[in-house]
């Protein structure tokens, strides 16, 4: 039995497709399947029913890749370990998140979290939540940045900071002449959403109470996955989006004047770094969170989260 065996059955297990799996593993196809039946063959049982499509794991299956996933948890723990009483901190880091923090959050500090750890490879997927969770789970990413609280069985939260949510209004909106907004004065009709998927739409059409107003109008017919998009959709028609305060942060003075913040309480998202409770690479998600909270600016740190806005 090899660490090698126990990653390819815990990876034929994640994609239960022998190609996906020995892709993910950057071998051949008869190379993960030949090591998996050696190691049935050692083990004296079938992990894998290969008469199913997709295929799937016996019931002694499911028992070995649960030992095999907890034996590479210790192996990787183990390396950790030693790298770190050698004074170094080195390995991959795998990140997942969420499309509307990436583009605002990720310039803040990840080029300095690669110089400081030079020896550290990141790698960086956007992901909605579902999929950020179930990677979490699978083992197929380190740690995940988004929108909490999650409450998900099996996943730890790290409040990083909360973020207002802020109204960014057309000038040709009634809203426009209002120093602060109130979410009922929001008509659902002029209102630009993110596409289904994302948890920021959501949190707007819980703050707006949107499923309890009517849909009609033009404006929910278009539907996109990026905040620029409905921002710029506002400055060129009439209309109201809802972004979040980072996406601010090198706004010109000329949409800065479109910005109109809710009244107190304001509505704030809540941002967390998440992991599985019984993850390895803890000096890495250590690492991690310190450069994010080091370049988040001081007056996100300092907003208060007495209005998160649910998913």
């Amino acid at each position: 039995m090899t660490f090698i065996q126990l990653e390819y059955i815990t990876a034929l297990d994640a994609f239960r497709h022998f190609t996906l799996a020995a892709d993910h593993c950057h071998v051949t196809q008869p190379t993960l399947s030949m090591q998996i039946q050696k190691l049935e063959e050692e083990l004296g049982i079938i992990i894998f029913d290969r008469s199913k499509q997709p295929v799937i794991p016996t019931a002694m299956g499911i028992e070995v890749i649960t030992q095999a996933k907890n034996i590479l948890i210790q192996k990787d723990a183990l390396h950790e370990l030693i790298e770190y009483k050698k004074g170094t901190l080195t390995g991959e880091l795998r990140i997942g998140i969420i499309p509307t923090l990436a583009p605002y959050l990720l310039p803040l500090f990840i080029q300095q979290f690669a110089l400081k750890y030079a020896k550290v490879k990141v790698i960086v997927s956007e992901m909605t939540t579902d999929i950020i969770t179930h990677s979490l789970k699978e083992g197929a990413i380190d740690a995940g940045i988004l929108v909490t609280p999650l409450q998900q069985k099996g996943i730890k939260e790290y409040v990083l900071f909360y973020e207002e949510m802020l109204a960014y209004v057309s000038k040709k909106n009634a809203l426009y002449q209002k120093h602060y907004v109130l979410a009922q004065d929001i008509d659902p009709n002029k209102l630009w959403l993110l596409e289904e998927g994302h948890c920021f739409r959501s949190q707007i059409e819980n703050l707006c109470e949107l499923r309890k107003q009517s849909r009609a109008g033009s404006h929910f017919d278009y539907e996109t996955g990026s905040i620029e998009t409905l921002r710029r959709m506002v400055d060129l028609n009439d209309g109201i989006t809802i972004i979040p305060e980072l996406a601010t942060l090198d706004m010109p003075a000329k949409q800065l004047q479109l910005i109109r913040k809710f009244k107190n309480p304001v509505p704030v998202r809540e941002v967390s770094l998440v992991v599985q409770r019984d993850f390895v690479k803890k000096r890495l998600i250590d690492a991690l969170r310190g450069s994010i909270l080091a370049s988040v600016p001081e007056k996100i740190k300092k907003n208060k989260g007495s209005n998160i806005i649910a998913i």
